[in-house]
């Protein structure tokens, strides 16, 4: 049980937000007092963000849904730097008009998750660039680079593995950590922002912007940090054998995102549950202890719950009705054929021979070649394609409209 007295606390606890925190005391004591402004930094670096963005998109929406003032921050500013953290090689610089065009993107997809506004506990969404573009080169290490040693900042995950690894990092992304301290700073000073939260790759650049804010202006900050998300098998969230899974209609259709949840691994169904829907945790804990086949059912809830929350409720009801048609009607369901792939994964070339679409490894081959195959709704057209479901669930397999299969390992 939670030990926390604030609502807000008490929720990011309950539904499994929480990693690190800094004066958990302090930060419980404050949200009980008065309304706290927090802040997560998004960057643009795409049209869209993805899944792994989800859980701290869904923080902001606890943390306003308690009661309290989400603040998006896009790093217009940033972007143009690059956040070395978890990554071997310089980011491509981007222009000015595709960073614009990218954040109103990744606009809307916050816009169906949050209230923006006026009132107190709106959410408002702000562009580094607007303070970081006016900052002198000279003002800024006179201002802020004497609060930084280079001998911490050489102690950084984000700086110390890519030595370790040996790969070059340019001096532009080694400032990209000072950068983001004086953000928490700047907003600290300027909206009484009192709370950074992020991915548990940010505790360092976080606690770097608290420190900054306590000797700049004697501001006692406080940071957040959720837990690595990875799916029960180990994979990074976000990432499938076909592409990123992104928030946005424009860059992944609503069904291939509401199958992405539909599919998930049976002992990811309570943890999702929690994190990405607000369905009441009496009713997370009836779905997540559903066995056997009914588990099915709890993911239907899954997928439906977030696609409407991310796509809308029609993009949902759409997408339930496709996945009940295809699996479902005119004969497929329990009539489907089905194919086991072994452990190993077998070519799609020789999948579709092997459960009967096709006569020969030519045929196969021809029609990978007219793009009338999809594995999940994906059109593959390699017939050297390597077949290898994920889990349990079966991956659906189609020719051309009337001819549905399902692999499995």
């Amino acid at each position: 049980m939670s030990t926390y007295k604030s609502d807000l606390l008490r929720v990011l606890s309950e539904r499994g937000y929480i990693h690190q925190m800094t004066n958990a005391e302090g930060l419980d004591a404050l949200a009980q007092t008065q309304v706290i402004p927090g802040y997560i930094g998004f960057d643009a670096t795409a049209p869209s963000l993805h899944i792994g963005s989800l859980v701290q998109i869904m923080m902001l929406r606890r943390l306003q849904q308690a009661g309290h003032k989400p603040v998006v921050v896009m790093g217009g500013g940033t972007t143009r730097i690059g956040d070395p953290t978890g990554r071997d090689e310089s980011r491509k610089m981007l222009t000015d008009e595709a960073i614009e065009e990218n954040i109103a993107g990744i606009r809307t997809v916050f816009e169906k998750l949050l209230k923006f506004g006026d009132g107190p506990t709106d959410a408002v969404m702000v562009n580094n660039n607007d303070w970081l573009g006016k900052l002198g080169y000279i003002e800024l290490l006179q201002e802020v680079g004497t609060h930084f040693t280079v001998n911490r900042m050489l102690t950084f995950d984000s700086v110390k593995l890519r030595l370790d690894r040996e790969q070059p990092m340019t001096f532009l992304e080694f400032n990209y950590m000072i950068l983001q301290g004086y953000d928490f700073r700047y907003l600290a000073k300027e909206m009484g922002v009192r709370l950074q939260m992020g991915g548990s790759d940010q505790w360092g650049n976080i606690v770097n912007g608290m420190e900054l804010g306590r000797r700049m202006d004697g501001t006692e900050l406080f940071g957040l940090t959720t837990p690595l998300l990875t799916t029960a098998d180990g994979a990074k969230m976000g990432k499938t054998a076909a592409g990123a899974v992104w928030l946005n209609e424009a860059q992944l259709p609503s069904y291939d995102f509401w199958q992405y949840w539909r599919n998930v691994d049976d002992r990811d169904v309570g943890r999702f549950l929690r994190l990405f829907t607000d369905l009441p945790l009496d009713e997370i804990e009836r779905l997540e202890s559903l066995e056997g086949a009914e588990i099915n059912d709890a993911k239907v809830v899954l997928a439906n719950e977030i696609t409407k929350l991310v796509r809308g409720e029609e993009a949902a009801k759409a997408a339930e009705a496709t996945a009940k048609e295809t699996f479902a009607g005119g004969g497929a369901g329990e009539d489907l054929p089905t194919l086991s792939v072994g452990e190993e994964g077998m070519r799609i070339g020789a999948v579709l021979t092997a459960i009967g679409f096709t006569q020969s490894n030519g045929e196969a081959k021809r029609k990978l070649a007219e793009s009338a195959v999809k594995l999940d709704e994906q059109v593959v057209t390699d017939p050297g394609f390597l077949v290898l479901p994920d889990g349990p669930d079966p991956i659906k397999i189609s020719l051309g409209k009337k001819k549905h299969g399902l692999l499995y390992r």
